[in-house]
């Protein structure tokens, strides 16, 4: 369990932050700036449960709870060494996508086909679930851009895939099953 007693430690005052695994890393490399976009999303989450309730705001605690999961992950960089670590690293799993999945197919069931992209907005827990799903699809970009560089978790670049997904739908869900969805309207202002 973790224990904080002290909130700064001014070991970051010169640019730099510690991964999980006691490496010191520049704050703009493309690992902090992954995992900080999963926080990021997580905090945006925080403000969409303000305005959920039900399965939704179950949901959502769980996916919070997912997305610290993945900020542990990312911020471990040596995968070769995870059997044999002192303290196995805690990693993004296949079941953990799964369940998205299976959440996304169950909404999708009671969604009429969209003949039209959707314009984020609509009731302010759909609005806020499009700024989830914006904040999740960058952190899953620069999760493929690490994976250029580095090895990283191939579940963790799938679960972000499959949670904007999910914020989308949900969003929909948000929107009295998408009948309150705003459809964009190509070239409506022209």
């Amino acid at each position: 369990m973790v224990t904080l007693n002290k909130i700064y430690t001014k070991t970051g005052d010169a640019g730099e932050t510690a991964l999980g695994n006691g490496q010191r890393v520049g704050k703009q490399s493309i690992r902090v700036s992954a995992y900080g976009t999963v926080d990021e999303t997580n905090a945006t989450v925080g403000l969409a449960r303000l305005h959920s309730h039900g399965d939704i705001d179950n949901s959502l605690a769980m996916i919070q709870n997912d997305l610290f999961d993945l900020g542990a992950d990312l911020c471990r960089p040596d995968m070769a060494n995870d059997a044999t670590a002192e303290y196995p690293p805690l990693r993004v799993s296949l079941s953990q996508v799964e369940r998205l999945e299976a959440e996304i197919d169950l909404m999708n069931k009671n969604l009429s086909p969209l003949k039209s992209f959707i314009l984020p907005g609509g009731s302010e827990l759909a609005a806020y679930l499009h700024l989830c799903r914006t904040i999740s699809r960058r952190a899953e970009r620069l999760c493929v851009e690490l994976a250029t560089f580095e090895d990283i978790n191939k579940e963790a670049v799938k679960y972000l895939n499959r949670l904007s997904d999910w914020f989308f739908v949900v969003g929909r869900v948000a929107n009295n099953n998408g009948k309150d969805d705003i459809l964009w309207v190509p070239g409506a202002n022209r």
